[in-house]
């Protein structure tokens, strides 16, 4: 078992087990991450950030294909 931290569980579950239930790719995985603990470890607008970056990475993997 891990231990729960705190940064990246808001509410009743961590974004670790969201991401996996729910299958999220790399991309996907760390948007959820960053947007989960946006605030609550680093700079709230450097977290937003590297979320949009993640997004716009899935995006462009996307129109690739």
């Amino acid at each position: 078992m891990r231990p729960k931290v705190n940064y990246y569980t808001k509410g009743n579950i961590e974004c670790i087990d969201y991401i996996m239930d729910k299958g999220f790719n790399f991309n996907l995985g760390n948007v959820i991450k960053y947007v989960t603990r946006a605030g609550l470890k680093d700079d709230k607008l450097k977290d937003l950030e590297k979320a949009r970056d993640y997004l716009n990475f899935e995006i462009e993997k996307i129109k690739e294909e």
